[in-house]
């Protein structure tokens, strides 16, 4: 009895010990140790940090956003990342903030960030998120490390190069016609024709992703997007909230919903799977490509179906959400601004045809109004990295595990690189390239850049030129411009436009 109480107590003391060192000791000499190098931040809270302060900031500035505020990008950083653009006013640019009680750097310095992306050595990793948030993307491409990455990006590059993605453009001419046809219909004798372009347009880049990826359409797709969607939501929630660990194994309401959804997602994306190895119906489908091998000097490696599944959720997400989002900044901004929209439709209206591979090296103005929309609104808001080990990056001495909250769109708003017209929509400003490569980065830097972004840009290219075409668009009084971020940059409350044709 006396020894299994000693060993009781050995062990409460062993883990009141533990505690004490990981949620107090540590965080506060990890605190010490940034102030020391000058950089400050809000102050740590044992085992919270300053989680619920950030969610308080983030609920508020929802709050804000409910009410009806004038279109302009001023106030972009402030809603897309409050609890930054709080904590920068008080503490700099530059300053350390705590999620739970792991360590947080905030840094929006362009050297330092090229440092970080473009670093080969493994010193900077992926950081490990929410399990809720996993479930969205599986074991794909986005959150691996290592050889393993290494193989999936091989496999996804062959299916994601320029030369593949210009084969894939007549399905996406198809897909835009069925949405121009559609609005044609519904304008009727009417003046003008009002409709939700965010809504609209995540329609048509899952039936692009569809058509591309697995040679399916939008109905046949349309299940696996409802449950992604779905994902989404809890993924957005889940990746603003500190997790505990093994809490994933818990029967919880969310846990359940979660589990279902992807349990669902993957049947429904294997038989599409199946389906293809047996017919083979389109060799070119981004999944027939994830499905061949990838050749390694005498070694062939080919993805299993499980990989095969969670590389296509991936395409899911990111292929619709990323897109869409792009599209429906671009139409608010040339809605707002009609001067840009006219150069747009000037330079389309110079070729009757429908735009194929041969066309996009001519839709310059496009590709500087595109650039332009990812600098003001970025559809993936944030990137962040985990120091492996000790490191110095800009002469900040940074202790391992050490998580690197890189702000772009701080990086992109900011007025001492952009100039005093930071705010302002000016595609022109693209027309000089000089700018330093981390002032602008929203595809990310390096060897883990979006996969998918010739895909993105050969989409928007190609629904801008089609829809500015045939209509003059402007912003309805009924928008509410109110930016926000959900793992991407999303319009909260939609986005309304008026649409009228083009007469010649």
């Amino acid at each position: 009895m006396g020894f299994v109480l000693i060993a009781v107590l050995s062990l409460s003391i062993f883990s009141l010990c533990y505690l004490y060192l990981k949620f107090i000791k540590t965080p506060l000499k990890i605190q010490r140790h940034f102030r020391q190098q000058g950089i400050g931040g809000p102050n740590y809270n044992p085992i919270s940090g300053n989680s619920d302060e950030l969610q308080r900031l983030m609920i508020a500035e929802g709050k804000l956003s409910s009410k009806s505020e004038s279109l302009n990008h001023d106030q972009v950083v402030r809603k897309v990342m409050p609890f930054y653009h709080f904590w920068s006013k008080i503490y700099g640019d530059q300053f350390l903030f705590w999620f739970g009680s792991k360590p947080r750097l905030a840094i929006t310095d362009p050297d330092m960030t090229k440092e970080i992306l473009l670093n080969t050595s493994g010193s900077f990793t992926k950081t490990r998120v929410n399990p809720l948030v996993k479930g969205l993307f599986g074991e794909g491409i986005v959150y691996l490390e290592g050889e393993q990455w290494a193989v999936h990006r091989k496999i996804t590059s062959q299916a994601f190069n320029m030369e593949r993605i210009k084969e894939l453009i007549p399905e996406i001419v198809a897909s835009t016609k069925s949405l121009l046809d559609k609005m044609e219909a519904k304008l009727g004798e009417e003046n003008g024709l009002e409709l939700d372009v965010y809504k609209e347009f995540n329609n048509l880049s899952a039936d692009v992703i569809s058509r591309t990826a697995f040679g399916s359409n939008f109905e046949e797709g349309k299940q696996i997007f409802e449950l992604q969607d779905q994902l989404v939501r809890i993924a957005a929630e889940a990746i603003r909230s500190v997790y505990i660990p093994g809490f994933k194994y818990l029967p919880t309401k969310k846990n359940r919903l979660s589990w279902k959804l992807q349990q669902g997602s993957k049947e429904m994306i294997t038989k599409i799977i199946e389906k293809n190895k047996k017919t083979r119906e389109n060799p070119k489908a981004l999944l027939s490509l994830l499905m061949s091998p990838y050749k390694k000097g005498n070694e062939e490696r080919r993805l299993s179906l499980d990989e095969i599944v969670d590389e296509c959720k991936t395409f899911y997400f990111a292929g619709k959400e990323s897109t869409a989002n792009l599209l429906t900044w671009v139409f608010v901004l040339l809605g707002e601004n009609q001067q840009w929209q006219e150069k747009a439709r000037e330079e389309v209206s110079r070729n009757d045809d429908l735009p194929s591979a041969e066309h996009l090296s001519n839709f310059k103005m496009i590709s500087l109004i595109l650039n332009e929309a990812l600098r003001l609104y970025p559809a993936a808001p944030i990137s962040v990295r985990e120091a492996g080990k000790d490191v110095k990056v800009g002469g900040v001495y940074i202790p391992a595990r050490t998580q690197l909250f890189l702000a772009m769109t701080a990086v992109h708003h900011d007025r001492k690189i952009w100039g005093e017209d930071a705010q302002k929509f000016n595609p022109m400003r693209f027309m000089d390239s000089k700018k330093h490569m981390a002032s602008y980065f929203p595809f990310g830097l390096g060897s883990r850049n979006c996969v998918g972004q010739n895909l993105a840009i050969v989409e928007a290219k190609i629904v801008v030129a089609m829809i500015v075409k045939k209509y003059k668009f402007v912003v309805s009084p009924s928008y509410v411009h109110s930016p926000i971020q959900a793992l991407t940059v999303r319009p909260q409350f939609g986005a309304q436009m008026i649409f009228t044709p083009v007469t010649s």
